[in-house]
């Protein structure tokens, strides 16, 4: 059919001939079908948007409602806390009143005790003088009576006796003196220092007053926040609501446009489609032309855009690299200002240490008041002197600091510059690049014109009908409606706009609150960083002062007494005895009294430990409970939604629906919906009744918590149950200096804990640093047996040679068997010879193996002493070069061996390195040196010896391959050998001197 159609050059757009009527009729039902479908299609996509709708608002009604309970939730939490703040408040001031009263009662007793002991000592010393006059008097009648008779003892030694207790008395009142200076001087410490404990504690209750504040004013906001937040949501959700209706609107009538359209096209196209067959091949050739243009045009935009993204990419990378060398200067500037501190702060322990000397010095030495005097005028000189000095040096500092500021501002300023120029420059090339690229398009554009022209001719009479005409009222109403709907939108942008810059205005505010608040904190930091050092100052001043009054008052006590009790040592020793005895028994009282206090402070602490633990298992089950009921309510949804999906799908063996049956089941579902919808209503009005009965319980509940509160009436201060209330308040003071301590504990704990973990990772680190310089050290031990398996070949080689060279010369010749004296005298001269070339490379090997490890030079030399040996000198930065591929060797093996040994234990890496080198090395000498000795064997080959070191006697001269293949293979073991000559026994060592 379709290729009859093409051989008769018939036209898609227009209809088939048709034979007879009956098939113009089914035409025109099969028309209007496909019509009733159309509609029925738009009608279920109406019904399934405005399903989503209202299920988006019930969404939206259901989070407004969580919102809402939650900001109730909050305001009734913002009520508790502020009520239990009032409580704490009241409760404190109270403690604080009574504590107030308290410490006025003991001031005032202590003032009244003040007093007596006042009066007490001036009637002890009125008793004094009276006794002292006395006792002149007495003095002038006894001489008056011995004058006159002389015959009267037994009155001499009864006033005698008089006169001693007289003296027991004087001191006896004079030391109840001392006491009572000494116990006021007590009291006046003890007032001082409850004076600045009073005074830390109300600055510390100051600052969580102030904490407390700054909290709850931080939860206003945040509360305020969180309402306008609530409130944007609500008015966005109502602006989706109204957008999607006005979609559903919008859609509705764009479809019977559409369709209006499509009957309009359809005649139109069966009208015009004859006369544009050549018209569309001429257009897709121009278009092709033009889709050719703007590809070109695109690609030349993007080759463009690229090129500025490398350019700021560029700029962005130079200026990276600026910064990474800011940075890096910074860094270096700042680990020399480290070392200048660390100088200082050693040169401050120095003085410290110093001035500690001086202490003790002045402490322990009993000088006279002239010498101490002399000594603290000299210590009051020194450190002005050093105050002098600090001050010239801070005036330094702050000279070098103004001159880098400044400095630094001009750098930064020629920064700037530079910056600028070269934003200047690139804007400028930017510039000269549109401005070229323009002249290009417009180039373009102008061929285009010239190109288009003969196009635009044609099509010119055609269109001029139309451009002549006015517009129809359809096309005038649609770009109505457009612009009504552009302004729409314009106006919604407009006012998310509005509503973003209010956000981002409050949110600049709070930055600049919370940057404010943060300066705040700081000056208070400074401030009471200022005031510590202030009271630590005054503090060491006043036990100075402390000191000196102390000193004084003991040289004018120790000058006063020492007439009076020489003959009196013993008494007072006595005394002092009993004295001790009753301070030591004072002691165990208190200490009892505070072990008991302690008991009981550990009990309440253990019962409010529980309490805490009961509460927070309590919020668990809570928290498990709601997460419990979280989850069926997930589950509940899930299978909801399954239920849903099976009973929407087909089942399985039978054939799709026909449309009837789901514009019915749509139906259907839009009634249930209108159900649901009643029903939702229906329990939102519910939800609003309970919302009310709630408030209303709200109320009541108020109402009683006020009653509630009137019932903490402040009480009597002489009832118990006030007494009770200081005595929990104590204990609640008590367990929270308790959990500060157990807080701080814990910090310092997890701090412990971060260091011992970065210490584990650093070890780690350097054990994997160390695995690899290990295989390298291996790989380099390879490398060097190889050398020395093939330099001890070539050696035997050589050993083999001069054999045979000596056997040749004494068979062949005769005049040498006759003087065979001489050639051994000879023979054995160029032997010691050897011999001595190879003990000074030796000893020359040794001192370079000391220089490289140190902590082994003082075995080396018990050895080398043992065996009477002159010890290794340490050798020139020359003479290392001079050591031959052995000593390279041994101390390659010594390094490796001291790196395996650290890898496998940190604790034991010196030991274990002292002791490889130390035997190894030593025995590789004295073997050696056995071998090269004259009254030992001569040196054997490289197979006796492999033999020899399987049989059980050792050998003694071992080959070097062998004893560096053995060290090689188990550096923390050692060979038989080594066993046997790493720490000789005396008698062989001496034996071995003598041989030699």
């Amino acid at each position: 059919m379709e290729a009859i159609l093409s051989d008769l050059n018939f036209d898609e757009g227009m209809a088939l001939p048709i034979a007879n009527v009956e098939n113009k009729h089914m035409e025109s039902e099969l028309e209007l079908k496909h019509k009733d479908i159309g509609r029925i299609r738009d009608d279920i996509d109406q019904y399934i948007e405005r399903v989503r709708a209202m299920s988006g608002h019930l969404k939206n009604v259901r989070q407004e409602r969580q919102q809402t309970q939650e900001l109730f939730n909050a305001r009734n939490r913002e009520v508790n806390t502020e009520e239990h703040a009032k409580q704490l408040a009241e409760r404190e001031e109270g403690r604080l009143k009574a504590e107030i009263l308290r410490l006025e009662k003991e001031l005032d007793g202590i003032k009244e005790r003040k007093n007596v002991y006042e009066n007490n000592i001036f009637k002890g010393t009125e008793k004094v003088e009276n006794l002292k006059g006395q006792m002149n008097w007495d003095q002038q009648s006894l001489n008056a009576w011995l004058k006159e008779s002389a015959k009267r003892d037994e009155d001499t030694l009864i006033l005698q006796k008089y006169a001693r207790a007289d003296e027991g008395k004087i001191k006896e009142l004079s030391l109840k003196q001392e006491k009572l200076v000494d116990e006021s001087t007590k009291r006046r410490r003890a007032l001082e220092h409850e004076i600045t404990q009073t005074l830390t504690t109300q600055l510390e209750l100051d600052k969580v007053s102030e904490a407390f504040r700054e909290a709850h004013q931080a939860r206003q906001e945040l509360l305020e926040q969180w309402e306008n937040t609530i409130k944007q949501m609500q008015r966005r959700d109502n602006e989706i609501d109204e957008a999607s209706l006005r979609l559903m609107e919008l859609r509705v009538n764009v479809k019977t446009k559409q369709e209006d359209m499509k009957d309009r096209q359809q005649f139109l196209d069966d009208e015009l489609n004859n006369n544009k067959e050549k018209e569309k091949k001429i257009s897709m050739a121009e278009r092709n032309a033009a889709k050719l243009r703007l590809e070109y045009q695109n690609i030349e935009n993007s080759r463009q855009q690229f090129q500025d993204e490398l350019e700021t990419l560029k700029y962005k990378v130079d200026r990276t690299a600026k910064d990474l060398e800011s940075t890096r200067k910074k860094a270096h500037e700042l680990k020399n200002e480290v070392a200048i501190r660390q100088d200082k702060l050693s040169r401050a322990v120095d003085v410290k240490e110093e001035l500690i000397e001086q202490l003790t010095l002045a402490e322990d030495s009993k000088m006279t008041a002239e010498e101490r005097s002399d000594r603290l005028e000299a210590a009051l000189k020194k450190e002005q002197q050093r105050i002098v000095d600090v001050e010239k040096e801070l005036a330094k500092l702050r000279e070098m600091q103004f001159k880098k500021t400044q400095d630094l501002y001009q750098v930064r300023q020629m920064e700037t510059n530079t910056n600028a120029e070269i934003h200047g420059a690139k804007a400028a090339s930017r510039n000269l690049s549109s401005k070229l690229y323009k002249l290009d398009q417009e180039s373009l554009k102008q061929q285009e014109i010239v190109y288009n022209q003969d196009f635009q001719l044609q099509q010119a009479e055609r269109k001029l009908i139309r451009l002549q005409g006015d517009r129809t009222n359809e096309e005038k109403n649609q770009l109505n409606e457009k612009i009504k709907q552009l302004t729409g939108i314009l106006e919604g942008h407009q006012n998310k706009q509005t509503m973003l810059t209010a956000q981002l205005k409050k949110l600049g505010d709070d930055l600049r609150r919370a940057n404010r608040d943060l300066s705040k904190g700081e000056d208070e930091t400074k401030n009471l960083t200022n005031k510590i050092g202030e009271l630590t100052l005054h503090n060491d001043s006043s036990e100075r002062e402390l000191r000196n009054i102390k000193n004084k008052k003991e040289d004018l006590m120790v000058d006063e007494n020492l007439l009076k009790l020489e003959i009196k040592r013993l008494r007072d020793q006595l005394f002092n005895r009993a004295t001790e005895v009753l301070s030591l028994e004072d002691r165990r009282l208190l200490l009892e009294t505070a072990m008991k206090e302690r008991r009981q402070e550990i009990y309440i602490h253990t019962d409010m430990l529980k309490a805490q633990v009961k509460t927070s298992e309590d919020e668990r089950q809570k928290i498990s409970a709601e997460l419990h009921e979280r989850i069926s309510k997930i589950e509940k949804l899930r299978k909801r939604y399954e239920i849903l999906m099976v009973s929407m799908a087909p089942p399985e063996g039978e054939e799709e629906k026909t449309q009837a049956y789901y514009v019915i089941k749509a139906a259907q579902e839009k009634e249930e919906l209108q159900r649901t919808g009643d029903q939702l209503d229906a329990k939102i009005r519910k939800a609003e009744k309970e919302i009310r009965a709630l408030k209303n319980t709200v109320k009541l509940m108020n109402d009683r918590n006020s009653t509630y509160r009137k019932s903490f009436n402040n009480v009597e201060e002489t009832s118990e149950e006030y007494e009770k209330k200081m005595q929990l308040e104590e204990q609640l003071r008590a367990a929270m200096d308790k959990l500060k301590y157990k807080k701080r504990q814990m910090k310092e704990l997890q701090e412990d804990l971060r260091v011992m973990q970065a210490t584990a990772e650093s070890l780690t680190v350097d054990e994997n640093e160390l695995v690899v310089t290990m295989e390298e050290k291996q790989r380099t031990i390879d490398s060097l047996q190889k050398e020395l398996d093939v330099q001890e070949e070539k050696k035997e080689r050589a050993d083999k040679m001069t054999r045979k060279v000596i056997r040749d010369v004494k068979g062949s010749s005769t005049a040498l068997k006759k003087s065979k004296k001489a050639f051994e005298e000879g023979e054995a001269d160029i032997k010691v010879r050897e011999l001595r070339d190879f003990n000074n490379s030796l000893m020359k090997k040794l001192g370079l193996i000391c220089r490289d490890y140190p902590d082994i030079a003082p075995v080396l030399t018990m050895y080398c002493q043992q065996s009477g040996l002159p010890v290794p000198p340490s050798p020139g930065p020359g003479s290392s070069r001079g050591s031959s591929t052995t000593g390279s060797v041994r101390s390659n093996l010594s390094s490796a061996r001291s790196s395996v040994s650290s890898v496998r234990s940190d604790t034991s890496s010196a030991r274990q390195s002292r002791q490889a080198l130390g035997t190894v090395s030593v025995d590789l000498s004295l073997n050696a040196f056995a071998s090269h000795s004259p009254l030992g064997t001569p040196p054997r080959s490289t197979a006796s010896s492999r033999a020899s070191s399987g049989k059980s006697t050792p050998s003694r001269t071992p080959s070097r391959s062998t004893s560096a293949s053995s060290n090689r293979t188990s550096p923390t073991k050692k060979t038989p050998t080594s066993k046997s000559n790493s720490r000789p026994p005396t008698g062989q060592s001496s034996a071995s001197s003598s041989k030699r």
